[in-house]
């Protein structure tokens, strides 16, 4: 035997491992596919408290995605992209379908218009955060962001359906919602990102103590609580918008720094 052969196959199987697919981050990937899948289906048994559970569930699964990989060290072009077309089925299409058989097919024609506004502003919300993230301040969104939409929408579904209030009285609002949350992630609105937020540097006991106070109150009726923060999440890009504006400071999230932004979590 060629004492060379050992060596030349050790080559050969990190070469090969190279050109694979790295399976942990892109678990958690499509588990939060799953979860926009799951809310569709749901939705079509009419079953939407479960809807609206797994498109957040999708949310908190596509958080983590981008963590696992950079503390496993595995990033690839691959994963980014597989990352942008499960948001879009669990944070643009999944919403979208499932606010229109809730309540917006009764509206007629103006259902499926403001189903269908919702659904192509979140696919332009996605490309456009993909083109832009070199340019785009770290510290801030251009738009609302994908996960946070879904989060308005779906927590209004969830929030009426266990309150046991009548849908059909509540056709315009979801319509007046989707519109407002679909042209919101088109705009040019800076919405907090929480990116500066570093886990492992050293924070005031006082900070886990909130953490974990938040924590108690969402438990107590996850539903209202839910929907309550992202509706002030998805108004608090306007009221950043409209203090920068007063304070003559500059509105626009672009920013003349090439850095790659830390966290790809939410789109």
């Amino acid at each position: 035997m060629n004492p060379q052969e050992p060596n030349d196959h050790a080559e050969e199987v990190p070469s090969r491992l190279r050109k694979g697919i790295y399976v942990l981050p892109n678990l958690f990937t499509l588990a939060a596919l799953f979860g926009g899948f799951y809310a569709i289906v749901m939705a079509m048994n009419n079953q939407y408290e479960a809807s609206a559970i797994g498109v957040f569930a999708a949310m908190v699964l596509d958080s983590l995605d981008g963590r696992v990989a950079r503390m496993t060290n595995t990033q690839s072009a691959f994963g980014a992209q597989m990352d942008s077309l499960a948001d879009m089925v669990s944070f643009g299409a999944a919403p979208a379908l499932i606010s229109y058989e809730w309540a917006l097919k009764d509206l007629g024609r103006w259902g499926w218009f403001a189903a269908f506004v919702y659904c192509a502003c979140a696919a332009l919300r996605l490309a456009r955060f993909n083109v832009n993230t070199s340019v785009v301040d770290k510290r801030f969104f251009q738009g609302l962001p994908s996960p946070a939409a879904a989060a308005l929408v779906m927590g209004f579904v969830w929030f009426v359906t266990v309150l046991e209030i009548n849908k059909a009285d509540m056709a315009w609002l979801i319509f007046t919602l989707s519109l407002y949350a679909g042209l919101t992630m088109v705009s040019n609105v800076p919405f907090y990102s929480f990116k500066d937020f570093r886990m492992r540097k050293s924070v005031p006991f006082a900070v886990i103590v909130s953490i974990a106070l938040i924590i108690a109150v969402i438990n107590v009726h996850p539903p209202i609580v839910l929907f309550s923060l992202f509706m002030a999440y998805g108004f608090s890009g306007y009221a950043v918008y409209g203090w920068r504006r007063a304070k003559g400071l500059p509105t626009s999230v672009i920013s003349t720094s090439t850095d790659e932004p830390d966290e790809k979590g939410l789109h």
